[in-house]
This record gives C-alpha cells, structure tokens and sequence, in this order.
C-alpha cells in the first residue's frame, strides 16, 4: 500500500454497524480506570477529597451508562446485509393473504389480461400471497381446453414486460391452478358451467373480474344473477369493473341501477389503477405521515397545484374506443380526478375501512359543476397534429386508422378547477392530459407562493413534486445561494427515488386485486366518487361533443398555443 503524502486529506472512515459496536466496546474500556479511580477515592487511597469522590463516582455512572446505551443501540442496529441482500425487502411483503377463493376473469384471452392481469396474478402467486387455495377460472369467446389455457397463459407470462422474474418450479405451480371454460356472453350456458365449476371447488368465495367492454357489463351481471352466483349466502361474491363507468352522469346511473338490482354497492368494486400504483399512496403517507406538511397544506402558502398525464404514444390501433371516448372520458372523470380528489383531501379517520372514500367524495361535492357555457373559459381541448418524436416523423390524430374524418375528438385537456373548502379557497387546480406530447410523465406538483417580501431579486416558487411515473419519487425545489462573494441565489432540488429501496414496485394491478380478494375496498372509487366526478366534467361533454373546433397541437410539443393562457401569466406549466 502506498503511504499518503502529509498533504493528504484523510478520507472520513464510513460508519457502519459493525464499527459502532467496535466503538462501544472501546469506550467501555476507556472507561474501566474511571471505575478504579474511584474506588481508589472511596478507599482513600486515592488523591482528593469527598468532593473528588463524588465527581468520580459520577463519571464512572455516565461512563457505564453510556456503555448500556451503546450496547443497546448495537443489539437494535440491524447486522451489515449480506452482498445482494437489501434489509428494505423483508418489509415489503404485504401479510395479507386471502381466504380460498375462486377467482373469475372474464375476456381472459384479451389485451389487457395478457398484459396487466395475468403477470399481477402470477406475481402474488410467486410471491406467497396467492396459495393453490385460489383458483383462477379464464372464461372467453375464444374455445380452447384448459390445457390449452395453461400454454396461452405460459406464453403470456413470458412475453410480458409486466411479469415479475420467474423462479425455478414456480410458473408450473402457478399453472396447475389454472381452469377456462368458452361460450356466448349473452346466453345461458357459460353461466351454468362456472357456477358448476365453483361448486365443485369446495368454497362458496368467488370474484368476478370483468375485463370487458363496457357494453358487456350488464349481460354478464345479469347472467351470474340468473345462476344465483351473485348471492352471499355461504360466502362472499364481488365484481370488479373497470373504467369507464358509464358514458356520462345519465348512463353512470343507469348502470348503477341496473348493477344494484342484484348486487349490493358493497359487493361492486370499481377498479381505476392508478389508485393502486405505490406512488400514488405515498402522496397519503407523505402527507399525513410528516407533521412538516399539514400547517402548509392550505390556502395561506399553496399558489397553485398541477397535475399532469403525459402520454407520448397515440391511438395505437384503438381507434374505434378512443373515438367514443376521448380524452375526458378516457382520463379526466377518472385518473386525474382521483388524483385531485388524493392531494386536497382532509386527513381520514383512522380505522374506518370507507373514510378514504368519504374524504375524498367531499372533495368531489365541493367542485363546482363547469357549465357548458363556461366550458371554453376553464378548459382548452386539443387534437395531434402530425409531428416528430424521438427522431420519428409521425402522423396526425385524423390520419389514424379507423379515425372519422373530420373527427372532433380532443386528444389533449387542460382544465382549471377550484375546491371550494376552508382550505382550497381560491387555490386553483391545474388538470392536463394528452397523447404525443414529448414523454410518459404523471406529477402532482404543489406549487408555493413567493415570499411575500422578498430581499432576494427574481426568486422562483418552492415545489413538492410527487412523481407518479417514471423515475418514482418525490422532490423539493428550493432557492439556495451559489458559493462565492456575490449573494446570488439558484434553484436546488432535494430528491428522493423509490429506487432507493433496492426493489421493484409492486404492479398497481397485484395491489387492488389482493385487496378486492381480501375485502379491502379503500382504493376503489365508491358510487359518489363516480357520479360526482360525472357531474364535473358533464359541461365540458355537453359542450364540445360534435360542436366547435378542436385546436391543432403538433406531435411531440406540450400544449396548444392556449394552454398558457388558460395558467395565467404570472405562472407557467412544468416543463416535465
């Protein structure tokens, strides 16, 4: 080894566990001829007086309880983690494992089953918190033998980017749990083989995923209601709907009412994944974790709050749903409502299974309905225009495949919306979603006022960003001062990632499906959540469908021209 030069600056030896204890140790002995000393003085052998014994006496005191504090804090400090082994990892596991149960997932064989469900299924399966004591039951048009299943479903889970990395012996488990029985939605028997299949299960337990069309979800209720598969007289029924719930305010009630004829409200979840997403519910443990928060959490030091979904892909052959859709339908009502809904919140009670709902459905109540007449003055649509992304000249929304032409449909909405609480008054929300903008972004910035007399020349706001996805995390933007002789100050940011944790996040998917297994329905929007967020966003429907022009954006740009004006002039969007 080479000796370092006198110059050299010594680097600060990294403290670990192992050399606290190394400390401990060493302190204790340090502390041993305090103890003879004074027993020396005691004896009176020793030099001094009763006051040199005293002060001895309680030096050896503090020395031995300093060593007991040491050793305890050795014993509570976890041991140094073996190589590849992160400590974080054993706290992730979630303990709650649902009762035997069959679990139903109708349009098994499409997209998003391939894609999403499957891998989250095969993911809590993996990871011990799905037992053989569940049993999955595909059910599609599509006829195949349960064997033939079984291959799909391998297939599926190698081909997806969503699968968890699959352990020796595991998958081969997984599949022996596997069942798929075919047939005609709208007839009676596919109906009459799952209940048969149920039955033969030994547990009364079933879920029932619809991964549907939405025109889908009133046959298929009505089919297992005509089995009596609805009823929970030896155990627990629930169905699983995904968005969107209903077309606007009028068809989300009729639904309702046709759903509730055999289900009761406790029985229906209502599935919107972005509420299962980790990073979602660490806004709720960020905010009602940290005492920091709550006194800033209000009108009196918030400016404004935005709230972003960026998409950078277009229709990609969904042209026929996104038509009948668009983007109000499509991400407004829902995602981004919640995620409001999330932010202004007040703290729910503890230990109430529905105050997560009942926080968030007074969010929604005190929303004022946006009028058609209004429309144009709090929010601004948008449609692609061609354009280029990442090097790669695209085409324009209208020359889609399967676009009308002449289609109106907005791909992109920025929209202002205000809480009208003790708390939010007067705080705007900003809301934006869209298609072909320059990257797949989800934030939830709370942006801050200035201060209200500042000495310092052009100082920017503070931001807590909640970074949904990508890049997980959360971040602080604060003003700072350069180091030199010049008072001048620049922006810092102060960063937390979720890939701190050594670990791959949990499918949002994984989540609400164990939830919905467990009974669980916090993370799932409940019958005021949906209407009132319908009631919001009727007046934009009301105003735009079929009437006025969508402006153009192009491809690869963050907003129509009047997006900016729609945030004001002394604020401006984040360039995300």
């Amino acid at each position: 080894m080479k000796a370092k030069s006198p110059g050299t600056k010594q680097a600060k030896p990294k403290v670990t566990p192992a050399s606290r204890q190394t400390k401990a140790t060493a302190k204790s002995t340090a502390a041993s001829p305090t103890k003879s000393k004074a027993k020396r003085a005691a004896t009176g052998k020793g030099e001094g007086d009763g006051k040199t014994v005293k002060k001895a006496e309680a030096k050896a005191a503090k020395g031995a309880g300093i060593h007991a504090e040491q050793e305890t804090l050795a014993q509570k400090t976890p041991p140094v983690p073996a190589s590849g082994h992160n400590p974080f990892r054993d706290v992730m596991r979630r303990h709650a494992a649902p009762e035997p149960a069959t679990l139903v997932v109708f349009g098994v064989t499409g997209d998003l089953a391939r894609r999403k469900l499957l891998p989250a299924i095969f993911g809590l399966f993996q990871g011990g918190l799905l037992s053989s004591a569940v049993e999955l039951l595909g059910v599609g048009r599509q006829e195949m033998s349960s064997g033939e299943f079984r291959q799909f479903v391998a297939e599926a889970l190698r081909e997806s980017s969503e699968t968890d990395e699959i352990e020796e012996g595991s998958l081969a488990s997984f599949l022996e749990t596997l069942a798929y029985r075919s047939g005609d939605l709208a007839g009676e028997q596919v109906y009459a083989d799952i209940r048969e299949f149920c039955e033969g299960r030994g547990t009364s337990n079933a879920l029932f995923y619809l991964s549907l069309p939405p025109s889908l979800f009133i046959t298929v209720s009505d089919g297992l209601a005509g089995q009596g598969l609805h009823e929970q007289t030896d155990g627990w029924r629930r169905l699983v709907i995904e968005k969107p719930f209903g077309r606007d305010l009028e068809s989300a009630r009729e639904l309702q009412a046709r759903l509730t004829r055999h289900w009761q409200e406790s029985q229906i979840y209502r599935i919107d994944h972005y509420l299962g997403k980790e990073t979602v519910q660490n806004l709720l443990a960020i905010r009602f974790g940290n005492a920091i928060f709550e006194p800033l959490w209000n009108r009196n030091l918030i400016d404004h709050v935005q709230i972003t979904a960026a998409e950078d892909l277009g229709l990609e052959g969904r042209a026929g749903y996104y038509e009948e859709a668009g983007v109000v339908r499509d991400m407004l009502q829902n995602h981004l409502l919640q995620l409001l809904a999330l932010t202004a919140m007040e703290p729910p009670a503890p230990g109430s299974p529905d105050a997560l709902r009942d926080e968030k459905a007074k969010v929604f109540q005190a929303i004022g309905r946006i009028t058609p007449e209004k429309a144009d003055e709090v929010a601004v649509r948008g449609q692609y225009a061609a354009g280029t992304l990442y090097g790669e000249r695209l085409s324009g929304y209208q020359d889609e495949e399967g676009v009308a032409e002449g289609s109106r449909t907005a791909t992109y909405i920025a929209v202002r919306l205000e809480v009208d609480n003790w708390r939010w008054q007067g705080v705007p929300f900003f809301l934006r979603t869209g298609k072909r903008l320059p990257k797949k972004v989800t934030e939830i910035a709370v942006v801050f006022k200035r201060p209200p007399l500042s000495i310092f020349p052009n100082v920017e706001r503070n931001v807590l960003a909640f970074r949904i996805q990508p890049d997980e995390g959360v971040s602080l933007k604060l003003s700072s001062k350069t180091p030199g002789q010049e008072m001048e100050l620049r922006e810092v940011v102060m960063d937390f990632r979720y890939d701190a944790f050594g670990a791959p996040l949990e499918s949002p998917y994984s989540r609400l499906l164990l939830d919905a297994l467990t009974g669980d329905a916090s993370l799932f929007p409940r019958e005021e959540e949906v209407m009132e967020s319908w009631r919001i966003v009727q007046g934009l429907l009301d105003a735009w469908e079929g009437q006025g022009q969508t402006e153009r954006y192009t491809s690869g740009t963050w907003s129509p021209d009047a997006a900016d004006e729609l945030i004001g002039e002394d604020r401006r969007w984040r360039r995300l």
